[in-house]
């Protein structure tokens, strides 16, 4: 089955960086799921804002106050009824913060908002990055997603100059 993606652009920012902001998150998050395989529907919702709204998402349900690149935000278990409908949650991403990163680690804005797009889907399957060893499982994965996309390694020093 077909995933159901909604990607809500709340600043049209993006569109000026990115004309293809929706398809770029689209593809990164359904190659994150096609990953790890779902049982039934997958659902996922992706907010594109800017950073004044990352900070906030991210003072209220982080408790640190500054913007971030991206948050994911898991459905609780009650959402997801196996085999049925897996609403597995949200994911937002931070306009000017990733424009930031993307220039700052000579990396093209597309391609670092495809793993950033793949890397908050992974959070919303269980994946994270707490330990070394949760760290290499999910970086390795998403390298693996990210090849298969024709995106260079993101963890690479000089991962991307196209």
């Amino acid at each position: 089955m077909e995933p159901l993606i909604d990607i809500e652009i709340e600043d049209d920012g993006w569109l000026d960086v990115l004309p293809d902001a929706q398809d770029v998150v689209e593809t990164g998050v359904a190659a994150a799921l096609a990953a790890v395989e779902i049982e039934g529907q997958a659902d996922v919702v992706v907010l594109l804002c800017n950073d004044a709204e990352m900070r906030e998402l991210n003072r209220e349900y982080r408790k640190k106050d500054k913007a971030t690149n991206v948050l994911s935000f898991p459905a609780p278990k009650a959402m997801r009824v196996k085999g049925v409908l897996e609403h597995l949650g949200d994911v937002a991403l931070g306009l000017e913060t990733c424009v930031r990163e993307a220039q700052e680690q000579g990396k093209t804005l597309k391609n670092h908002v495809m793993h950033l797009s793949v890397h908050g889907t992974l959070h919303l399957l269980g994946y994270d990055h707490m330990t070394d060893e949760e760290a290499e499982e999910m970086e390795s994965l998403e390298r693996d997603i990210l090849a298969g996309l024709g995106v260079p390694d993101p963890y690479a020093q000089d991962a991307d100059r196209g």
